[in-house]
């Protein structure tokens, strides 16, 4: 099948059948011009003829002149091979005829005072003729008009017509197979830039992935798919460094909890203890598998938002309710570390009520975390934009800086790289969060300045009618 070849072979089998087409059409249009030349010349020579016959029958006086009007004719007509002359007189006697003239009757029967024809004809021999007949009067007064036909063999015509069609289309059907190979050779040079994009493109590897395609070097019609392919390996080399980063932090992370379970089982193990220092080991360890099993649920998540497999089921969300329950739930634990906590406006969206407490929880708890004592935290939910609702989580504390901002969101990034071990998060709360808002078709925002730093998460609206909810105080 075509559709299984290459793109050299289909230029070349279009390229050879676009030239086969031109020849062949080329071709015909030489041989109906070649017949009508031909066509042209045989009418020359017999409209000359009846011309000829015209002015001598028009010198014809008498009847006696009339009887020697063949011999006139044959002395005048030597020499013109293949051509045919008879004159009838108006009773329709043969006044001349040359050997072997023979004309269809339909021919001399509608002989006018023009010309009539040209008309083509085959005789019992199977030669071709074409010729044409006309009524021509006499200088005899009072005589009638006399036929006049004239045709000439088309034996010689035929035979070269056969001669040039058969070199003709041998010519063409060489210079299809040569366009062909010319096609080909076109085609291959022409695609020769592509074939340089093919073996870069090999050349590209996990550990080669910076390697881009020259736009310089490459035809303006191929220039698109070099940008395309470089913005792919963009793509590509972020999704693998980003993996790569994400494969080490996750191997780290996971080492820290599993090094410690395994030396304090071993020191435990090391000498006889009594029951409460072995329920004080286990207890510790039970802490240590509550972070492990928080960060498997949470890297779980993630891997499932990334694969695009968490559809949640929409439903009305009350964010004044879930904000407020939150910060009642973290009232307690604010008040023994000495930080106000507040939460005021109101906002209905549709979405997933567990994934977006989920979010709101994750942002609370990293606010609860990083607000020293005697800071605030405070929640606010501004439904003002109209298409989407803004959450907002503010706190204070230290500023954080600018180049870290960006990075908030990424998989077991922290910015004091040193308290990693003693912090309660597994430092994928943020990023799960990102990808719960991203999953909602939001964007999730951080700004810190001035020692306050805010958290800021913009849900659109997906459904019309939703009613106001009370707002918090």
């Amino acid at each position: 099948m075509i559709g299984g070849k290459s793109i050299t072979f289909r230029l070349t089998l279009l390229f050879a059948s676009a030239s086969t087409a031109v020849l062949l059409v080329l071709g015909l249009l030489v041989g109906v011009l070649v017949e009508r030349h031909f066509e042209e010349l045989d009418m020359e020579v017999l409209g000359g003829t009846v011309q000829f016959l015209t002015r001598t029958l028009l010198n014809v006086r008498s009847k006696q002149e009339l009887k020697e009007l063949p011999r006139q004719l044959e002395n005048s007509l030597v020499g013109y091979r293949g051509l045919a002359v008879a004159v009838f007189a108006p009773g329709g006697q043969s006044l001349f005829s040359t050997e072997g003239a023979t004309f269809p009757d339909a021919l001399l029967a509608g002989a006018k005072g023009d010309s009539l024809g040209p008309a083509l004809w085959t005789d019992p021999e199977h030669h071709f003729y074409r010729g044409i007949a006309a009524k021509v009067a006499t200088g005899i007064t009072g005589a009638a008009p006399s036929v006049v036909a004239v045709s000439t063999d088309l034996a010689h015509h035929e035979h070269f017509m056969r001669s040039f069609r058969a070199t003709l289309w041998t010519v063409m059907g060489l210079m299809a197979i040569l366009t062909g190979f010319l096609g080909w050779g076109v085609a291959r040079r022409g695609l020769a830039p592509l074939r340089d994009m093919r073996r870069r493109a090999a050349s590209i590897t996990a550990s080669r992935l910076d390697q881009r395609l020259s736009a310089a070097s490459i035809p303006i019609e191929l220039a698109d798919v070099a940008e395309t392919l470089n913005a792919m390996l963009a793509r590509l080399e972020t999704s693998f460094h980003r993996l790569s980063d994400f494969s080490s932090d996750l191997a780290h992370e996971l080492r820290t909890p599993v090094s410690t379970l395994l030396t304090q089982t071993q020191v435990t193990l090391s000498k006889t203890r009594t029951i409460n220092e072995y329920r004080e080991v286990l207890v510790s360890n039970i802490e240590e598998f509550e972070r492990l099993s928080r960060m498997i649920s949470d890297m779980l998540f993630l891997a499932k938002s990334d694969q695009n497999r968490i559809l949640p089921h929409r439903e009305r969300v009350d964010l004044t309710l879930e904000v407020s329950t939150l910060c009642e739930f973290y009232e307690a634990l604010v008040e023994e570390k000495g930080v106000t906590l507040s939460c005021s406006g109101s906002g209905v969206i549709f979405g997933s009520p567990l994934m977006l407490r989920r979010a709101i929880n994750n942002l609370l708890s990293n606010a609860v975390r990083h607000t020293p004592e005697g800071g605030r935290i405070r929640v606010h939910v501004d439904d003002s934009a109209g298409s989407s609702i803004r959450l907002l989580v503010e706190n204070t504390g230290e500023t954080i800086a600018p180049e870290h901002l960006p990075r908030l969101f990424d998989r077991f990034y922290r910015v004091d790289t040193s308290r990693q071990r003693f912090t309660e998060g597994t430092g994928l709360g943020l990023a799960i969060t990102q990808s719960i808002v991203h999953t909602h078709g939001g964007e999730a925002l951080v700004r810190s300045e001035g020692g306050v730093t805010i958290f800021e998460l913009r849900i659109p609206l997906t459904e019309a009618g939703a009613t106001a909810s009370r707002p918090l105080r």
